[in-house]
């Protein structure tokens, strides 16, 4: 025995749509059932281009899901994902760590940045590399910019200190301090100051020169306690378009040598004809002017005391 379940159109009401109701037969094998006549059947379930429209469009899902699952390995594998990190990329206890070169290409705001143990750190830029410190109000404090041509700090107080924490060079508006026990210029035109030094010592290299000049103003060297000059290997000169004025205000001008030499005095009017030991005495003019007068038995400068007018 077997069943089979057939829809049958049954009239509804006058002017109405017909209802559609299934009626089930049953039939052994080898009998013949007689349906209804002028039966209006509809198969149950999808058939014909509907069917055919499901099924692609189920393919077309399942080969954008399998492409999506493709690319997305992709991505994992190229971008080098990890459960501690993305490539390069580390993510620590202590923060983030980068291996090898990174490039950022917008601004990087760290706390911190440190390179390894045993390998230096490198900040490269094709432009200018700027370092930029902030206060809690956003405004720019301090700045280090390095740029092709020159080397920029703005800061209110600049300072470099050496391994100990000695201060070596500081800076600010009012001075510049240099905390090293020797300051050394080697450049050949020397050191350039348009403005008073301040310094307990100027000495040049041994074997070289020093020189202190103004090219076109005055040179003055001050000290509360003395001002010393030495050559212990050669000779010192002072040389001057002008006048060279030595001045002590409550002491004397020593000088101390075994031969003090003023070769360019003025000279007086010859003495008398028997006088031939060609020497001389210095005479002080009352403007303290010097000028040589040919020795005598007594003095003779009252005889050349017209170099003073």
């Amino acid at each position: 025995m077997k069943g089979s379940a057939v829809a049958v159109c049954s009239p509804g009401p006058p002017g109405g749509p017909q209802m559609v109701r299934e009626q089930y037969t049953t039939a052994t094998e080898g009998t013949h059932v007689q349906r209804p006549e002028n039966p209006c059947v509809y198969k149950i379930g999808i058939y014909g281009w509907r069917k055919r429209c499901l099924y692609l469009f189920v393919l077309l899902l399942l080969i954008i899901l399998l492409v999506n699952f493709a690319l997305t390995i992709w991505i994992l594998k190229v971008m080098w994902f990890s459960p501690t990190g993305m490539g390069h990329l580390r993510v620590t206890k202590d923060g983030l760590r980068l291996e090898g070169e990174s490039e950022f290409l917008f601004p990087l705001y760290a706390k911190e940045i440190h390179s390894r143990v045993d390998s230096s750190l490198l900040l490269q830029s094709t432009q200018n590399v700027t370092v930029n410190a902030r206060n809690s109000e956003g405004e720019v404090t301090g700045r280090l910019k390095v740029g092709p041509k020159m080397v920029e700090v703005q800061s209110q107080h600049f300072q470099i200190n050496s391994k100990d924490g000695k201060p070596l060079f500081t800076v600010d508006e009012k001075e510049v301090v240099v905390g090293t026990d020797k300051l050394r210029v080697t450049g050949p035109e020397g050191a350039l100051f348009e403005h008073s030094v301040e310094t307990p010592l100027v000495r040049a290299d041994p074997f070289q020169d020093l020189r202190l000049e103004s090219p076109t103003r005055s040179l003055s060297m001050d000290a509360p306690k003395g001002v010393h000059i030495k050559a212990h290997a050669g000779k010192i000169e002072a040389l001057s378009q002008m006048d060279i004025v030595f001045q002590s205000s409550d002491g004397m001008l020593v000088l101390d040598a075994e031969t003090v030499c003023l070769p360019k005095l003025v000279q007086g009017t010859q003495g008398s004809a028997g006088s031939s030991q060609e020497l001389y005495e210095i005479c002080v003019c009352p403007d303290g002017k010097l000028y040589l007068s040919v020795a005598g038995a007594g003095t003779t400068c009252h005889e050349s005391s017209h170099v003073c007018l």
